[in-house]
C-alpha cells in the first residue's frame, strides 16, 4: 500500500514538471519571436541603433528581448505635446546604414574616468596629390549643403594666389567700386556676395612646417610659414624683424622704441606707476602694431593686448604677430566701429600708428574714447610730442584741445611719451559750457552695438550706476561675475550671477577631463578661439587649468551680446556673424571650438560655409572641437571629411543617448596633385 502511494506521488511530481517545462517553454517562444514582445517603457524608439550581441559570459540569468532597444526616458518623466503611436501592429522600417559613432571613451566599464586615453598628435599628417577641383556624387543633400540632390565628397584646392586670402579684405572687386577711400575705406570689411564666397581649401605656401612652439615663437618663426620679405626689408633698421637663413628673428623693438620693448614697459610703468601692469591693468589694444612687440612683451607681465592693424602696404605685420602667438586682428579706424563694446581695456596704445586722431572732428579720437575703460589710459608715442617744429607743434596742439574737451587729462609727458587718463564719471561731461564740441551721445545710442554700425562724432556716455569702472583687479576679476552682467539681456529665469557661475563651473569641469583624459596640455596650443563664447567661460577654463595659451571669445551677432562681461573678466573678445569670413589671415589657430554654433546658425546659413571658414583659419596640425546637437553630426562630418580632416564623432559625459555630441577634426596639410 505504501508503494502504490509512493509510486503514485513520484508519478505526480514527474508530470508536473514536464507540463511546468512545457509552460515555460509556450511563454518564452510566446514573447520572443518578434509579434509580440515585452515592453517596459512606451516610449519612442531610436531605429537607428544596432543590436549589439549578447556577451557570452555575461552575469545575468535573463536578459530582456528590448535590451537592444533605447527609449527615451526623458519623455516618461516629463510631460509631452507629442501623442505616441501605439506599437501593436506598427511595422517599422528598416534601420539606415550610417557611419558609426566612435565612442569617447573617457570612462572605464565602472563609469572611473580614464588617464590613459589620447587623441592627436605633436605635428600634422600630410595628405599628398589632393586634387584642385570639388568633387560630387549624387545622394542627399547633405554634406556640402550645396545644391539639393547633389553632395560634396571632396573639396579641391584653391589657386595658390589665395593663401593668404582673407576674403572680406581682399575683395578686389567691392572695393574698386568705392566712392571714397580718403577715410581708409579700402581697409574696411567689403565680404563677397552670396554664393560667390569661399568654396575650395586654402593651400599653404611651399614648405610649410609645423610652427615653432610658444615661448620660442616670441623670437622666431619659420621664414616658409610667413613668405613676405618685404616688412624686414622696409623695417630692418628699426629693430623690428630680421631674416636669419630660414627664420625670422624679432629683437623686440619697434620704431618709437628700437631699445625694445621691455625697456619701454618699464619706461611707461616708471612715469605712471598706477597703470600696474598686470594688476589693474589686464587688458589692453595696441593700435597699428606692427609685429606686436608690444603685446608680445606685455604678456609676460600677464596683460592680454590684442594687437591690430590694417592689411596695407605692410599687409603681413598681422600674420607675423599670429604665428608668433600673440594675439591679433586685422583691423582699421576708419569709418565704422571697431568690433569692440564699450569700456573694453584698461590702456589704449598707439606708438607712430600712423592715424591722425583729430581729423573730422575727432571722430577717431572719440572711438577710442568709446572703447577705453572708465579711468583707463591712452598713451600716445609719436613726433609731435617731442619735436619743436611747426607742423608737429600744431598737431600737439590740436591734440591738447581735443582731449581736454574730451575731458581727458594729461597725468604725463615725457620724452616722446604722452599718457592721458580718461575721467571716471560723466560729470566733467555735464560741467562744460552749453553747446560744447563734441557733444554727448544720445541717451538712446548704444555703445556696445558694433556691428557694421558707423563712427560717431560724440562722446559715448559712462553708465550712471558706475558698470565698467569698478571692476576687480586681476586676477580676482577671471571668476568675479561683474557689474555690467546686469545689463545683458538673457532669455532665462535664473539670475545672471547663476548664469555666470553655472557656466564657469560647467566648463571648468569639461576642460579638466579634456586635460586629464584627451592629453590638452600635450598639443602646445597657443592661438584659440571660442566660436560661441557666452560670458567666456571656456577661455576662463583654460586659464584655471594653466594651459599656456590665449583665447578670442567670438560672439555671433545672432545670440545675445556677452562682450562686455568677457572683457570685464579680462578676457579678450570680438563681435561677428559667422555667416560672413573672419578678418584673419589663413593657417592662424592651432584650436577652433564652437559650443552649439552650427545648430543656431543653420537657420541663418550654410553649414559649409562656416566650416570651409574654419579650415582656411586653422592651421595644419591644428585641432576643431565642435560640440552640438546629434541632428547636425552627420552632415558636419560628411564636411569635414570633404575638407580632409580626421573626423571623429564622440559622446558626451552625458552618455551615448544624449542630445549633443562632440566633433573632434584634426586638419591635414594637402598637397595638390604633382
Amino acid at each position: 500500500m505504501k508503494g502504490d502511494v509512493f509510486k503514485s506521488t513520484t508519478l505526480v511530481k514527474i508530470l508536473g514538471f514536464v507540463l511546468l517545462s512545457i509552460a515555460f517553454f509556450y511563454f518564452g517562444k510566446h514573447y520572443s519571436d518578434g509579434s509580440q514582445q515585452l515592453v517596459f517603457f512606451n516610449s519612442r524608439q531610436d531605429s537607428s541603433t544596432t543590436p549589439k550581441p549578447t556577451t557570452p559570459n555575461s552575469q545575468f540569468v535573463a536578459i530582456s528581448p528590448n535590451s537592444n532597444k533605447s527609449f527615451d526616458l526623458s519623455s516618461l518623466i516629463n510631460d509631452t505635446n507629442v501623442a505616441e503611436k501605439p506599437l501593436k501592429n506598427t511595422i517599422h522600417p528598416p534601420p539606415l546604414l550610417t557611419s558609426p559613432v566612435e565612442k569617447m571613451g573617457l570612462l572605464d566599464e565602472n563609469g572611473v574616468m580614464k588617464d590613459d586615453f589620447r587623441v592627436g598628435g605633436d605635428g600634422f599628417e600630410v595628405v599628398e596629390n589632393w586634387g584642385v577641383g570639388n568633387e560630387t556624387e549624387e545622394g542627399g543633400g547633405g554634406g556640402g549643403g550645396g545644391v539639393k540632390g547633389f553632395r560634396v565628397k571632396k573639396y579641391g584646392l584653391c589657386s595658390h594666389s589665395m593663401r593668404e586670402n582673407i576674403p572680406c579684405l581682399d575683395n578686389v572687386e567691392a572695393i574698386s567700386k568705392l566712392k571714397s577711400v580718403e577715410r581708409g575705406e579700402k581697409f574696411e570689411r567689403h565680404c563677397p556676395e552670396k554664393g560667390k564666397g569661399l568654396n575650395c581649401l586654402v593651400p599653404p605656401p611651399k614648405g610649410y612646417q609645423t610652427p615653432i612652439p610658444w615661448p620660442k615663437s616670441r623670437d622666431e618663426v619659420w621664414f616658409s610659414n610667413v613668405p613676405h620679405a618685404r616688412l624686414a626689408e622696409d623695417k630692418g633698421g628699426q629693430n623690428w624683424i630680421s631674416i636669419d637663413k630660414d627664420k625670422f628673428k624679432f629683437p623686440g623693438g619697434g620704431t618709437q622704441f628700437i631699445h625694445g620693448a621691455n625697456q619701454y614697459l618699464d619706461q611707461i610703468e616708471k612715469m605712471l606707476p598706477e597703470i600696474a601692469f598686470g594688476r589693474h591693468v589686464r587688458v589692453a589694444l595696441d593700435i597699428g602694431c606692427g609685429v606686436a612687440s608690444f603685446g608680445a612683451y606685455l604678456l609676460s607681465r600677464n596683460v592680454l593686448t590684442l594687437s591690430v592693424a590694417p592689411k596695407d602696404v605692410h599687409e603681413n605685420q598681422i600674420q607675423f604677430a599670429l604665428e608668433r602667438g600673440v594675439p591679433a586682428m586685422v583691423a582699421a579706424i576708419a569709418t565704422h566701429r571697431l568690433l569692440y563694446p564699450s569700456q573694453a581695456f584698461e590702456l589704449i596704445h598707439c606708438s607712430r600708428c600712423r592715424v591722425n586722431w583729430t581729423r573730422d572732428d575727432g571722430i577717431l579720437l572719440l572711438e577710442v574714447n568709446r572703447l577705453l575703460r572708465a579711468g583707463g589710459y591712452f598713451v600716445w608715442a609719436a613726433q609731435p610730442v617731442y619735436k619743436h617744429e611747426a607742423v608737429l607743434e600744431e598737431q600737439w596742439e590740436e591734440m591738447v584741445n581735443l582731449t581736454t574737451r574730451l575731458c581727458w587729462n594729461l597725468v604725463k609727458k615725457e620724452g616722446y611719451i604722452a599718457i592721458w587718463q580718461k575721467p571716471l564719471n560723466n560729470s566733467c561731461y555735464l560741467s562744460r559750457e552749453e553747446g560744447a564740441q563734441p557733444p554727448l551721445c544720445d541717451l538712446h545710442d548704444d555703445p556696445d552695438d558694433v556691428w557694421y554700425v558707423d563712427l560717431k562724432a560724440c562722446i559715448t556716455r559712462l553708465p550712471e550706476e558706475g558698470y565698467g569702472a569698478n571692476i576687480a583687479t586681476w586676477p580676482s576679476r577671471l571668476q568675479y561675475p561683474p557689474d555690467r552682467l546686469q545689463s545683458i539681456q538673457v532669455d532665462s529665469f535664473m539670475s545672471r550671477k547663476e548664469l555666470f557661475r553655472a557656466e564657469s563651473k560647467f566648463w571648468n569641469e569639461i576642460i579638466g577631463s579634456y586635460v586629464r583624459a584627451w592629453h590638452w596640455k600635450k598639443l602646445k596650443l597657443r592661438n584659440v578661439m571660442d566660436m560661441r563664447a557666452g560670458f567666456g567661460g571656456f577661455a576662463a577654463a583654460l586659464i584655471e587649468n594653466q594651459l599656456d595659451c590665449w583665447v578670442l571669445n567670438v560672439v555671433p551677432v545672432s545670440g545675445h551680446n556677452t562682450l562686455p562681461v568677457i572683457f570685464d573678466r579680462g578676457l579678450l573678445g570680438v563681435m561677428h556673424d559667422w555667416c560672413e569670413p573672419f578678418d584673419t589671415y589663413p593657417r592662424t589657430y592651432d584650436l577652433l571650438h564652437a559650443n552649439g554654433l552650427f545648430s543656431i546658425e543653420q537657420k541663418r546659413c550654410n553649414m559649409s560655409t562656416i566650416m570651409l571658414e574654419m579650415d582656411r583659419i586653422l592651421r595644419p596640425g591644428g585641432h576643431a572641437y565642435i560640440r552640438d546637437s546629434v541632428a547636425v553630426m552627420d552632415e558636419l562630418q560628411d564636411i569635414g571629411k570633404a575638407m580632409g580632416w580626421h573626423v571623429t564623432v564622440r559622446d558626451t559625459s552625458e552618455g551615448p543617448h544624449a542630445s549633443y555630441k562632440i566633433l573632434v577634426g584634426d586638419k591635414h596639410l594637402l598637397r595638390g596633385k604633382r
